[in-house]
């Protein structure tokens, strides 16, 4: 299976996305933002980062470059597509996910390790987890407070569309504690934190086995693997 990351110029975490997808077993492609070209990839991943240094809004310019013309139509078709913090930006600016994310409550940028529950189990990218399942994936952002208007918050929760759940504390001040949201059809999936960071022991987050022990997000690309290769 081939799974494409999108570098955009200030992407940060591209490298770091590809190194994912290459120890949950699948081929990492990496694809260009000024390219119209998806060099026929399976699904797709939009890394973290700081696109066009933030300028206008998050993800504003970089949702759209070139490639997102390309990347829009796939989604739409039905292909995985997974955006991580500034990659969750692009989605919705793009209007593939519902909602906005804006600076964090307090106005100060984030970095910790934060828990969190996972809410929705029947997308392209959680179906390794169990309902309830909670999980430990790193969190890294200066602006992303989750948003949305009231109907469109309500839809969210009552069609199930909220992916993932801040727990044990709201770091950004992000509505109903989302940390993440899936589209209606389940192919595309934004979070803030970063499952990329949480997929090889001695790199990952604590642990009560051990320091840096944690690989919870290595499920999120296991498990587009194994959707993908059985077709559902």
């Amino acid at each position: 299976m081939r799974i494409g990351v999108v570098t955009f110029p200030g992407s940060l975490d591209d490298r770091d996305a590809q190194r994912a997808i290459r120890l949950a077993g699948a081929e990492p492609v990496a694809l260009w933002h000024g390219d119209h070209d998806l060099h026929d990839v399976d699904a797709l991943v939009l890394p973290g980062g700081f696109s066009y240094g933030d300028y206008l809004r998050c993800g504003a310019i970089a949702s759209l470059s070139p490639i997102m013309t390309e990347v829009v139509d796939a989604a739409n078709s039905g292909m995985p597509v997974l955006g991580i913090c500034n990659g969750f930006q692009m989605l919705a600016e793009a209007h593939l996910l519902d909602g906005g994310l804006i600076r964090n409550e307090g106005g100060t940028f984030i970095c910790r390790d934060q828990r969190l529950r996972v809410e929705n189990t029947s997308t392209a990218w959680t179906g390794g987890f169990t309902a309830g399942q909670e999980i430990t994936i790193p969190l890294k952002n200066g602006e992303g407070a989750f948003m949305a208007s009231a109907d469109t918050l309500a839809r969210l929760e009552g069609e199930g569309l909220v992916a993932f759940r801040y727990i044990d504390g709201n770091p950004n001040g992000s509505l109903n504690d989302i940390a993440g949201v899936t589209n209606t059809r389940g192919n595309v999936v934004g979070l803030m934190p970063h499952p990329e960071h949480a997929v090889e022991p001695g790199f990952g987050p604590d642990t009560a086995d051990a320091m840096r022990s944690g690989v919870d997000g290595l499920a999120f690309f296991t498990s587009v693997i194994e959707r993908t290769l059985i077709g559902v």
